[in-house]
Order: structure tokens, then sequence, then C-alpha cells
């Protein structure tokens, strides 16, 4: 029998545990033996659940329990739960984890930590909620050299841009609309800023380009900034506004991370990716590029790809499947700066400036433009090229468009 305790008892957790309890028959089979929950973390008490006998209070507790050999981990932050996984790693416990924030920032360590101790660290429900991405790119495309990936990588901003998009709404309607269905968090700046997208990004960097990114290394921009009006002029030339992350690979063998809003055109893949669903494309030099898409987070998605993870940290307890990336560095990365691309940009100004600083470009047209209001599409060009022709306008939005 494999023994199981949860730490945190939120949303994922608790999905956890129902999980575990619902599909007992099935995962037991697929365990190839019986897995039972045995402890529940957390400071609250729970005497209306199911599972309320469960619950401890001191992690020590299963620290100290030899019977319990997988840890999962639904706290969050890089705090207690980064205490906490060290002690059950080293204390020769799997870890399985949901937790991006603490993979993306000291994941490296903690994998190199289980290798140590010969048990596992997994985190398939990091990246994309219920979508398999983790697993696929460190097996299925192992053969590999990628190039880039790409991808739309929190459900939140998206859904806002969707209701932007398809229902007029302005940024803060379409936040509050998130809010009240459940899609947004009251504080809602690790989604809106592009936080969460970023770490995201570093997690399936690091495992596809072998060494470690930090969030602190890649430039990030969230969609505070995107209005009706951008929208609008995006419609106008057949596109949509996506919060991207990518990570590129370029020649000389750093990689390119970045977050920021896109202009996507309509007939892309990711243009029809709406509401809260996610959508990872992945270029590899043998296979081409493929799309992952499914729901990128809540309950019961997320606590599937957790619960697949103690699953495969139970099969393999005695032959561990490595999940590895080497230690990060300032030379692992390259500015985003000098990553060529076409732009949209709106700005105040005149005609004639406009020109003279893009020459060629195409002009964009809405309805009910105020006066002095431009809006364009470049050629390709770096950032510090469109930063110096942009000099003497009043500019009011500049996003890349994906090629």
């Amino acid at each position: 029998m494999v023994n199981v305790a949860i730490l945190g008892f939120g949303v994922v957790g608790s999905g956890v545990a129902e999980v575990l309890f619902t599909n007992e028959t099935h995962i037991d089979r697929k365990a190839g033996g019986p897995i039972r929950l045995k402890y529940i973390l957390d400071v609250r008490d729970f005497p209306d659940s199911p599972f309320a006998g469960k619950v401890v209070h001191d992690f020590s507790v299963i620290e100290n329990d030899p019977e319990v050999s997988i840890v999962v981990e639904t706290i969050g932050g890089a705090r207690a739960a980064l205490d906490f996984t060290r002690r059950a790693l080293a204390a020769g416990k799997s870890v399985v984890t949901s937790n991006k924030e603490l993979v993306a920032e000291h994941g490296c360590e903690l994998l190199k930590l289980a290798a140590e101790k010969g048990v596992s660290y997994l985190f398939e429900a990091s990246v994309g909620g219920g979508i398999p991405i983790i697993r696929p790119l460190n097996q299925c495309l192992a053969a590999n050299e990628i190039e880039e990936i790409c991808g739309i990588l929190n459900g939140t901003t998206n859904y806002i841009l969707t209701r932007m998009i398809r229902a007029g709404l302005s940024f803060d309607a379409a936040l509050k609309e998130a809010q009240a269905n459940g899609y947004a968090e009251a504080d809602p700046t690790a989604d809106i800023e592009g936080h969460d997208a970023c770490r995201k990004i570093c997690i399936l960097a690091s495992l596809a380009f072998g060494r470690h990114i930090y969030p602190r290394q890649v430039p990030t921009e969230g969609i505070v900034a995107v209005t009706l009006a951008d929208v609008a002029y995006a419609d106008s030339c057949g596109k949509k506004i996506k919060l991207l992350g990518r990570a590129i690979r370029q020649d000389d063998g750093k990689v390119c991370a970045y977050v920021a809003p896109h202009l996507v055109d309509g007939g892309d893949p990711l243009a029809g990716v709406e509401d809260v669903f996610n959508a990872i494309t992945v270029k590899g030099n043998a296979i081409g590029e493929v799309m992952f898409y499914g729901r990128g987070a809540g309950k019961l998605p997320t606590a599937s790809a957790v619960v697949a993870d103690v699953i495969d940290a139970a099969r393999h307890r005695d032959e561990k499947k490595r999940v590895f990336w080497a230690e990060g560095g300032e030379d692992v990365t390259a500015s985003s700066a000098g990553l060529e691309s076409a732009w949209y940009v709106r700005a105040e100004g005149t005609a004639e400036g406009i020109r003279a600083a893009f020459p060629g470009c195409t002009l964009l047209a809405r309805a009910d433009a105020p006066e002095g209001e431009f809006a364009l599409l470049t050629g390709s060009m770096t950032r510090s090229t469109l930063d110096a022709r942009l000099a003497g306008l009043a500019v009011r939005s500049a996003f890349r468009v994906l090629d």
C-alpha cells in the first residue's frame, strides 16, 4: 500500500482528496496497488468534511511517519511550501506539486535533492492545470531539439480578453466579471500583470532547454494596458489580442523568453482559444509544431494532473523516472529586445509624423476614433529600433505581432 499526505486543503488539495476517493478502484489498478490518503495538513479544521479525521496541524507528523511515501504539496507560494518540500524529500518521500511559483524559483534545487534521496519530484499540474505538457515534453518529444514554446498560459487573462473581444466589455468590467465567476482572485495581480504566465514559461523553458530559467530573467508585461480601442484595431486587420508566454532558442543556444500581449492572426489556432482555456504550442526540429489545449485551471482538472503524478510516483518507487535540468545563470538567456517582429502601435500625432517614423507601414482604422489617434502595423524590427522611431510620439500601446 502507498500512503499519501496532502499539504493544504484548499481548492486543489480538496480536489486531490476527492479524486483519490472517487476514482479509488481505477487509481489502484493504474498504480498496480492501493493508494490511500492518510493525512491532510492544514492550519484549519474541517469538521464537515468526509476527510475531517485525516487532518493534522504539525508537518512533523507526516515527516516522521515511515508509512507515508508520497507528499502532495498544494499550499502554494515559496515559503512554507519550500520548507516542507525540502524536509519531505530529505526524509525519503516523493513530492508531487501544483505549485508553479515553487518550481519556477527552486525547481533545479528540488530536483537535485530528489535525485540524491532516490525519490521523485513531479509537477505536471504546475503548468496548464489538467493539460498534459510536462510529461510529453520530457518523454514524448524527447527526440526533438525544441526550437520554441509559445502559449496562452493563463486562463484568467484569456477570459478577460475574450469578454473584451466578444462582449465589448472594458478591461475593468471584464475583470469584475471574471472575479464574480470565480475565474479571478480578489487580488488578480499575479494574473493580469503576467507573473503567473511568467512562472509557467520558466518551467517549460527550463525543461525544454535544459537549464534553469528564473522569473527575474523573463521580461513580463500583462494585459492592464489593453483597451477596447486596441481590440477594435486588431479586429480591423483580422487579428485578436492574446497574452502569450514565449521561449525561443537562439542560434547561439541562448533562450529568449518573455511574456507580453500579442496580436495573433485570426487563422492561427491560438486565436481560437477562448474563455478560461489554455493552449501551448511546441515546435521541435523533428516533429514540427504540436499543440496542447484544455482547461488550464480548476479544481478537478488540476487535481487529475496531480493524481496522475501520484500514480506515476507510486508505480516507479524502485526505478525512478527522472525530470532534470541543470543550474541556471546569466549566460542562459538573451534579451527579448533583440528579437525582431512586426509591431502594432497606437499613438497620437499627425499622419505626416507617423509616415515619417514608419514609412511603408499599414495604417488601421476603427469606428469613432478620435482625431489625432493613429494605429498601425510596422515591418519587422527590434524593440530598440521601435523605441527609437517612436521618440516624439505620444504612444498609447505597442504590442508585438506574432509571426
